[in-house]
């Protein structure tokens, strides 16, 4: 959204193809950005939690999601803008190779990236052998486990639009030239021979969504309150994660303000320090709470570094025990040691956020994050259209 609106603001025409969720729906009609919905519901998809044997078959629906849905949201277009899931970038980018327009791979989190100073993330069933220790012969194994999940469904509906077999489904979807839309304080990417990553900054988009009254009641009639939310997680303990937060937070003498989010989080009894919240103005929000209890997502990480606030990360999977190293290491919040809190582990953490050290830090770095990434990459769309 953040960068539809800026392409919008440099006389551009913008369509978005995303999942057909109403929050994603309803954020961008808000700013009146088309939504074209294709594949299956996000929502749905995390919450369904699959068994790895089903991934090739998934990969299979969200190509030939793209191809259907995209082929038609793309004519006229000058560029391809495509991220997100490998086997869903991978079909999107097919669409603009059979259409004859530029194309441009991004994304929001480096992991995905190869480089010799890390290794890859693993994928579902298919765990990369201890045995092996060098990077770069991990990142080939990861290459062979692409193409073993989702090679043959790619090929497939790229042979049904007349396009050639691929045989490096991960070197077809990064390019020679991959865009990352990370803030370079928080995640910075060091250089490899192996391509040329252009660093845009976070696309962050401006909200002047209005905090609702309720909340805004329940704000001016105390202190500050730690906020607990974890946004698209479905958090299948989600009960016990509540209680145990508010516990926490309650013990560090604060009030509580919970995120339902996906994980549907609620208040644990009816005392007046805690708060529920549903969709809500990260922007103004985070200037009025303590510090942010999350999961260690890409947006909220960077949202509540920029607001100059302490964190603890709670991550599930995926990119978020990354981040939430980036965070321990910034000294801007704890990492969290594992996906499920305990009363003790939890208060440890935030006796590490709420710590005067960790806000005067968390402030200092704030004043580092970029806040024209989006700017940044629509003024490089532009040129790539020209």
């Amino acid at each position: 959204m953040g960068l539809a609106l800026r392409l919008r603001e440099l006389g551009a025409e913008v369509r978005v193809c995303a999942p057909p969720d109403e929050e994603f729906a309803e954020r961008l009609a808000g700013v009146g950005v088309p939504l074209v919905p294709v594949g299956p519901s996000a929502r749905a998809l995390t919450k369904a939690a699959p068994p790895p044997s089903s991934l090739p078959q998934r990969a299979a629906q969200l190509v030939a999601a793209q191809l259907d849905v995209v082929t038609a949201a793309a004519e006229g277009c000058d560029v391809l803008v495509a991220t997100g899931l490998i086997s869903a970038a991978a079909g999107a980018l097919s669409v603009a190779e059979k259409l004859g327009i530029r194309s441009v791979s991004v994304t929001f989190q480096q992991l995905t990236l190869p480089s010799p100073r890390r290794p890859p993330l693993a994928y579902p069933g298919r765990p990369l052998p201890p045995e092996v220790t060098d990077n770069r012969a991990l990142w080939d194994l990861d290459a062979q486990n692409v193409n073993a999940l989702f090679g043959e469904a790619l090929n497939t509906s790229r042979a049904s639009i007349g396009l050639p077999p691929l045989d490096d489904v991960r070197g077809y979807v990064i390019g020679d030239r991959p865009w990352l839309a990370t803030d370079p304080a928080l995640d910075p990417w060091q250089r490899t021979p192996e391509f040329d990553v252009v660093q845009t900054g976070a696309w962050l988009a401006p909200d002047e969504r209005p905090l609702p009254a309720e909340l805004v009641a329940f704000l001016d009639a105390g202190a500050p309150p730690v906020y607990v939310g974890f946004g698209s997680m479905p958090m299948h303990t989600a009960s016990d994660v509540a209680q145990v937060a508010i516990e926490a937070v309650r013990a560090h003498g604060r009030r509580a303000l919970v995120r339902r989010g996906w994980a549907d989080l609620a208040p644990i009894d009816d005392q007046d320090d805690c708060f529920a919240v549903g969709e809500v103005n990260h922007q103004a929000l985070f200037r009025r709470v303590a510090a942010v209890v999350h999961h260690g997502g890409a947006g909220t990480t960077t949202a509540a570094a920029r607001a100059g606030l302490p964190q603890v990360v709670v991550p599930q999977f995926a990119d978020q025990p990354y981040w939430a190293g980036r965070v321990a290491e910034l000294g801007i919040g704890a990492a969290h040691h594992g996906p499920v809190p305990t009363f003790e582990s939890l208060s440890a953490a935030l006796s590490t956020a709420l710590a005067p050290r960790t806000a005067a830090r968390a402030t200092a770095v704030a004043g580092t994050i970029r806040a024209d990434g989006a700017t940044v990459a629509a003024r490089l769309l532009l040129d790539e259209a020209a």
